[in-house]
């Protein structure tokens, strides 16, 4: 097959339009509606339904934009590594994590990163599902679990548990809790018992829902609880890394918390050698040394 009729045929099937297609690749709508026509007829197959709101894959068509997504996965491998042998670090890196930690830990201290490295393009996927890092959906993970995907390396960062919090606003106003059994006297603010998170804080959750609790919050992030515990609504159940952001926050029941959650960093043995990824993992590194410091000289002091 033409490589340049499955180029033009993968930006249609991405774009779902030959007129997005065409500008996209800087041709006439009318050059790659040809070009498409020509690819079905080597092929004889019909490889899009068309609609007046657009082109959609036939069966035929997924099987084709199946082959050409892998050919353009392992395409942008090898540039990156192209690039990456130069000196510079720069270009995009696609980094993926989940919700909470990317956006309350990870986003925050960016600055570190692009103050030292102002040309990179980082793509920050925050979310709860495990992205596939050797199909390249992804170039590095940050995990509250070690990966189980074989031909990758990983390392594992720090731990995390899950801890109570309140504002001292809170504690103030409604009295601060001597035994778990006086939780039920407050509000407790914690992710849904069905959203995706850890399962040390899940079963956490299930611990403190014993103790008749006579008011809740729940949210589907840790970013929604730790806004309800800022603006003084109750006793949140959050991570433990939050402290060293929010200094103000008090820790509630000190003998109270979950079982520790590792933290991985991961990326595809491919990327071995790319210096965006060097340069990923020595600033989280970094930002992982101060922040155990930090905890070192709060148990000290």
């Amino acid at each position: 097959m033409d490589w340049d009729k499955l180029r033009i045929f993968h930006a249609v099937a991405d774009a779902g339009s030959l007129t997005h297609a065409g500008e996209a690749l800087h041709l006439s709508q009318s050059a790659v509606s040809r070009q498409i026509r020509a690819l079905e007829d080597s092929l004889n197959a019909v490889l899009f339904h068309r609609h007046a709101r657009g082109l959609i894959l036939t069966e035929q068509g997924e099987l084709l934009f199946d082959a050409t997504s892998a050919m353009v996965r392992r395409l942008d491998t090898a540039e990156a590594r192209i690039r990456d042998s130069k000196e510079e670090v720069f270009g995009e890196l696609r980094v993926t994590s989940t919700t909470g930690f990317g956006t309350l830990w990870l986003a925050p201290r960016l600055t570190a990163l692009y103050s030292k490295y102002p040309d990179l393009k980082i793509d920050l996927m925050l979310e709860e599902r495990v992205l596939d890092l050797p199909m390249r959906e992804a170039d590095v993970a940050i995990r509250m679990k070690e990966p189980s995907q074989a031909d990758l390396i990983r390392r594992r960062l720090m731990s995390v548990r899950m801890r109570l919090y309140a504002s001292r606003a809170y504690l103030d106003s409604a009295g601060t809790p001597r035994t778990l059994a006086d939780i039920g006297n407050h509000r407790l603010i914690c992710q849904s018992p069905t959203a995706h998170q850890v399962s040390a804080g899940a079963a956490m959750i299930e611990e403190l829902m014993t103790h008749d609790i006579r008011s809740l919050l729940t949210v589907n992030n840790y970013f929604g609880v730790l806004q309800g515990v800022l603006n003084n609504l109750g006793i949140g159940l959050l991570p433990d890394y939050l402290l060293q952001d929010f200094p103000d926050m008090v820790r509630v029941l000190p003998d109270v918390e979950s079982n520790e959650v590792p933290v991985f960093l991961a990326y595809p043995e491919e990327l071995r050698n790319s210096k965006r990824i060097a340069a990923f993992r020595d600033f989280v590194t970094e930002e992982i040394i101060a922040y155990r410091k930090s905890k070192t000289d709060e148990t000290a002091a």
